[in-house]
């Protein structure tokens, strides 16, 4: 039974070598990535939409709360980002800090994430298209091929599969001149933003963050029906749906910002992805920021909120305007929109599928990298094909919300890992020291194995022994002994303590959820139940504070950590509470097939099971790293000049079983 739970949170064997992929990304690069497969195609429709029917003028302090949240989950990726230098994002990261179970778990969501992604992007460039031909091409297509199937499309939508196919074979003939297109892209698409915050700026009046009530339905002011989706258009003001519009409005907004993440999944293909990965991930954030942040601010300035409309409130502004020249840039700008948000929805989808197979928890043949191109090529294609199938064949409103669980669930798990990793002394995941670096270089293949071997012989012995009483633990949950670097006995606390903050967060969350009315009509038996758990959080969390920090020197480093990550995870989880139950359960079948993938073939096909067994892991590259002299390494210029090497047999260190 031990060896069971050993081989479930065995951690992955890290020793920074390079890799097969070719290391092309800049900077620049890595945040036009970001940015546009976080703005994509949402900048046209989420303002409008949150304005006038959740949070009034007041959206853009939604999207303000909603980008502080994205920011906290962005400083824990990056971070991550400049620990662990791997293809995979969230997977690798957790596979590295957490184990193998728990790391699976997240890279199969993540493969749902991003297919459902793509395939929704997809589906949405196609029928935007179909709006500009005035529907000519769905009318036909229901004609000649209907289906006739509750949860299938109505007609097969092939150019939403040739889409999702077409830039799949783009990317797998290369990451650069994809990057390029990518560029081009979202340079247009920021263009337009920029071009309709300063022409609608123009017609901006602040009369319209302060409408009264009564002008709402009465003199004009609204000249659209109430959808019967709503009760009334609120109270006017600035806040006319009140506190509650402007934070179900932040949930709404939250979503806006999701695909940053994807930065994360090129620590393979990135130029010294340590700094980087951080410079990009914070800069796509706060353009994405800057821009929602305006258009919102314009678009309800130039036009009152219940004038918004829902679906294209950007080309409707102008359209009330008589501007028919700047509709069509904006409505031109869109389809751009569309080509950046699908490159980035696609871009991290093989990356993720790759580093799970190159671990031998997918079928390893996924791995191999094309010696013409040095792209995980057969990743590439089979993720457009399944991508392209769903946009193709499936109704994707109702899939959508279990991209959210992939995406709230990954964001929650990096958290809880930085939280780990900072007050634990974790070894290869707390930095590349120049000693393990050293040690993994001239290894000798028989100490890695029997280093291996005897980590999961004694891994239960290794717990066990640590010798430490009841009073020790005690004295220590608030550092009495002012200790300053993590002890076997401070790690320990801070495990149990983020294990517990962890189980508290859920309980609050859930109870947050489940009490809402109660909390809104202001009974006192649902606050003091969530003040008590909310009081056991901060505790924890206390507690988690006082533990010595790991002194590992990164490149960047979360600020004011736990308390970031620990909101991190909490707003996630809440998140994650309001999604609908018919979500859970298609999330739960997709959960079923993974583990029955991970018991059948993962769990005895993976790196570290052949570890185990005192076996190299199979190669499906046929890779032959030689070892780099020292000079090469330490006596460097600077970074750059390491990872911008060309040559894919350059590596940080020594795979020891492909010498």
């Amino acid at each position: 039974m031990s060896n069971f739970i050993y081989r479930l949170s065995r951690k992955k064997f890290v020793t920074f070598e390079d890799t097969e992929l070719p290391r092309v990304l800049t900077a620049l690069d890595l945040t036009f990535l970001g940015i546009g497969s976080t703005i994509g195609v949402g900048i046209y429709v989420l303002a409008g939409q949150v304005a006038r029917e959740t949070a009034g003028p007041a959206v853009i302090i939604s999207f303000l709360i909603a980008a502080i949240a994205s920011v906290f989950a962005g400083l824990c990726y990056a971070e991550f980002g400049a620990r662990v230098p791997k293809a995979g994002s969230a997977y690798v990261y957790t596979y590295v800090c957490i184990g193998e179970f728990i790391a699976f778990i997240i890279g199969w969501n993540l493969i749902l994430e991003y297919a459902i992604g793509t395939a929704s992007v997809a589906s949405g460039y196609s029928g935007y298209v179909d709006e500009l031909a005035n529907k000519s091409m769905s009318q036909a297509l229901a004609k000649a091929m209907p289906i006739d199937v509750s949860f299938l499309s109505t007609y097969p939508d092939f150019l939403a599969f040739g889409l999702s196919f077409v830039l799949a074979l783009a990317l797998s003939l290369g990451v650069k001149s994809s990057s390029r297109m990518n560029n081009v892209f979202t340079s247009i698409n920021l263009f337009v933003i920029v071009f309709v915050i300063i022409a609608a700026g123009t017609q901006a009046s602040v009369e319209n963050w302060a409408i009264p009530e009564i002008d709402l339905y009465e003199n004009g002011t609204c000249t659209v029906p109430l959808p019967q989706s709503m009760d009334s258009w609120g109270v006017g003001g600035f806040a006319p749906y009140g506190f509650s519009g402007i934070m179900q409005g932040a949930a709404t907004c939250f979503f806006g910002f999701v695909g940053f993440d994807c930065v994360a999944t090129t620590g393979e293909e990135a130029i010294n992805p340590q700094r980087n990965i951080p410079i990009a991930i914070s800069l796509s954030l706060l353009f994405v920021f800057l821009s929602y942040f305006g258009i919102s601010a314009v678009l309800t300035l130039a036009v009152p909120y219940c004038m918004e409309d829902p679906h294209a409130p950007l080309v409707d502004l102008f359209e009330q305007l008589g501007w028919i020249a700047a509709k069509w840039v904006v409505s031109i700008g869109a389809l751009f929109g569309f080509s950046a948000s699908l490159f980035g929805a696609m871009f991290p989808l093989p990356r993720v599928v790759y580093a799970m197979a190159n671990d031998g928890l997918l079928f390893r043949f996924l791995a191999k990298v094309s010696k013409r191109f040095h792209t995980p090529a057969i990743a590439t294609l089979l993720s457009g094909l399944f991508s392209g199938l769903m946009a193709m064949l499936f109704e994707l409103e109702e899939l959508v919300n279990m991209m959210s669980i992939g995406t709230l669930l990954a964001y929650s798990i990096v958290a809880v890992c930085v939280m780990l990793l900072r007050y634990t002394d974790s070894g290869v995941c707390s930095g590349n020291s120049e000693y393990t670096l050293l040690r993994n270089m001239y290894a000798d293949d028989d100490d890695i194995q029997s280093q291996s071997l005897s980590e999961s012989r004694n891994h239960k012995t290794n717990y066990d022994s640590l010798g430490y009483s009841h009073r020790d633990y005690m004295k220590q949950l608030f550092n009495q002994r002012g200790l300053k670097d993590p002890t076997d006995l401070s790690s320990s606390l801070a495990s149990y303590a983020t294990v517990s903050y962890c189980f508290l967060a859920l309980i609050l969350a859930l109870l947050l959820k489940l009490l809402e009315n109660q909390l809104a009509s202001v009974e006192w038996g649902a606050i003091t139940g969530v003040v008590i758990v909310a009081i056991l959080c901060i505790i924890n969390v206390f507690i988690l504070s006082r533990q010595p920090e790991s002194k590992t020197k990164l490149s960047f480093k979360v600020p004011l950590v736990p308390w970031t990550p620990a909101i991190s995870a909490l707003f996630n989880l809440y998140l994650m509470c309001n999604l609908p139950v018919d979500t859970w359960i298609r999330f739960g079948i997709w959960m079923a097939i993974g583990l029955l993938l991970y018991f059948c073939y993962g769990i005895s096909n993976s790196s570290g099971e052949y570890r185990m067994q005192g076996k190299p892991p199979p190669d499906i590259n046929q890779s032959r790293r030689g070892i780099i002299q020292i000079g090469t390494i330490f006596d460097s210029d600077s970074e750059d000049e390491i990872y911008s090497q060309s040559n894919s047999h350059l590596k940080w260190a020594v795979n020891p079983y492909t010498l």
